[in-house]
């Protein structure tokens, strides 16, 4: 079950992974997500390989499409990859900033 009590949503589309996409080619897409204190990034689908880089230390909490919710302390320099996302086997989640300093990720995701 999805979250429905978040303090504060940015504008959102389905496909974005990031609050900013600052590159796109036609092998990948190059997001920025920057979420304030309390902010939440709702719920969108990962269904292609990507990478992300957190730049900030901070905590998030990860609600997903099954229920599960999830919680992460994130030091500058953690980086993630998923390197066999297809939408087979993608998932949808939210994130959102339950810390007191802004997080900030850079996002690489490629294209099929």
């Amino acid at each position: 079950m999805m979250r429905d009590d978040t303090a504060s949503t940015i504008n959102w589309n389905p496909s974005d992974i990031g609050t900013d996409l600052v590159l796109e080619t036609n092998k990948m897409r190059v997001w920025h997500l920057r979420l304030a204190p309390g902010q939440t990034l709702p719920p969108h689908r990962h269904d292609r390989p990507y990478f992300w880089t957190v730049l900030t230390d901070g905590k998030g909490l990860s609600c997903f499409e099954d229920g599960r919710r999830v919680p992460v302390i994130y030091a500058a320099g953690d980086t993630r990859h998923f390197p066999d996302l297809t939408p087979a086997n993608g998932f949808v989640h939210d994130l959102t900033n339950v810390g007191d300093t802004e997080l900030v990720f850079v996002t690489t995701e490629f294209k099929h």
